[in-house]
Formats: structure tokens, sequence, C-alpha cells
């Protein structure tokens, strides 16, 4: 693991005597974009918890740049990797460009009192987002894919090196999941690294350089897109039959049921 880099080695996590995680292991670094995979229930959420530090698991350990993970404060934890949970809910409307400037709290930054390198950053993230004419505009009158893109812009505007999104294209229309999938994409080719929970097995298969499953709790397989989409895990972890086919490229999956 580098300097920069996440690990999760045989994590198990149990909450009133019910496991959530039994031996997960998983990995990150900068320039790669891993998506984790698997049904309802599996145990994705609680094992991205996991890797921030936020829960310390019962057994084994998460890493953040070679230290535990649960020993970071808060701001260090948020230099290293940036976090977009399932739940996203803004409390009340505020402008663009103010939740945007929330990237910048690990340094010590609020929207009233950036500095210079804050408010570049901030613009710098907007820029990517495409979000510069919205800047001024409320979060409440955006739709789900501009506010979708607000969310990616606080996360940019970190810099922090890793970032971890679970569901970020959950309840989009196909054009704005591609949008913000091709968002993070960018993040992860500028040396960025980017670990994703999806349920879209097309989406995975053309965004992601590793996969990893998981299923009951458990970590079953990683690897590749070619090495491990295929009809054998996609019938193993989700317990649906499927045809995978390649086609200039791309990877599609017909679920049949």
């Amino acid at each position: 693991m580098t300097a920069q880099g996440l690990e999760v080695s045989k994590a198990s996590l149990a909450v009133k005597r019910a496991p959530l995680i039994e031996g997960a292991s998983l990995s990150l670094e900068p320039g790669e974009l891993v998506v984790l995979l698997g049904p309802n229930g599996a145990g994705k959420s609680s094992l991205l918890r996991v890797a921030l530090g936020l829960v310390r698991p019962d057994s084994g350990e998460a890493l953040i740049g070679g230290q535990p993970a649960e020993s970071l404060s808060s701001r260090d934890r948020a230099r290293a990797v940036t976090y977009l949970p399932q739940v996203r809910d803004l409390a009340w409307p505020i402008r663009v460009r103010d939740v945007v400037a929330l990237g910048r709290f690990a340094y010590g930054a609020a929207p009233e009192r950036l500095g210079q390198t804050d408010a570049e950053a901030i613009v710098q993230a907007m820029a990517a987002c495409d979000l510069i004419e919205l800047a001024d505009r409320a979060t409440d009158t955006l739709s789900g894919g501009e506010l979708a893109r607000v969310h990616i812009a606080r996360a940019l505007a970190s810099q922090a090196p890793l970032m971890l999104a679970d569901e970020p294209v959950a309840s989009l229309d196909p054009r704005h999941q591609h949008s913000v999938m091709r968002l993070i994409r960018g993040f992860v080719d500028r040396g960025g690294g980017a670990l994703v929970v999806l349920h879209d097995l097309d989406l995975a298969a053309l965004h992601a350089d590793r996969l990893v499953w998981m299923a009951d709790g458990r970590t079953v397989t990683s690897g590749t897109v070619a090495d491990t989409m295929t009809p054998h895990w996609i019938t193993a972890i989700y317990g649906v039959r499927a045809t995978v086919t390649e086609r200039d490229g791309v990877t599609r999956v017909l679920v049949n049921g």
C-alpha cells in the first residue's frame, strides 16, 4: 500500500450479534477506479464505513496511508479521503458555491473566510463539474442530476487523493448516471483513487478498472472486468442468470432472470 492508499484486511463487524461484514477485504490506490458490487444487504455500506474508520471492526483492520483508519482525526481523515454517503440531504437551501466550499472545511475554511488556495480549489471543482453558471443558484432549485454534480464538486474541492462514493448515481436517469461516473473517472485519470458502490453492471463494466464483489457480508472475489464480469460470478452473487458480451471494447450484461 502506498502512503496515500487505503486497505481493509479480513474485517468483521456485528451489531447486536447480527453480522454485517465477515472477513471482508479490499484495497484502493490512487490511479484506479474500483467498483464495489453486491445485492442489497450484502454489507457494502458497512464495509465503506469500516474503511473510513467511522466504525472500528470487531476483528481485522482498516488502514489509510498505513495508519489505523479509526485513529485518524476527523481533519486528517477528510484530507486523505473524501466521502459521499448514500444520504446527502441538505437541511436548508443554500448556494451551490457554499455547498462546494464545504469541501474545504478540513483546511479550516468556511464560506465567509476563504483563502486564495480555498477559492481556487472551489472554482476548479465547480469548473470540472460544469457548475460555474449555477454557482449562485439555491440548491432547492436544482434538478437531481445538477445536485449530484454539486456533491461531486464538494468532494473534488477537498483535493483528497481518495474518494469513496456510496451509490452516487442512485435515482438518476441514464444520462446523469454516466455524467457522474465520467466526473469520477476524470478524478481518477488526474491521479485520484475512487471506490464506488454501484448496482448497474453495465455502468460498472464501462468505468471500472477493478471490481470487488460482495455477498452475505463477505468479499467473494476481486479482479478486472474481463476476469470477473462473468455469468458465473453474476449468478453466484445475485442469483440470476446473465449473458455477458463484448463488442468494440464495451462489455454488456443481459440479465435473463
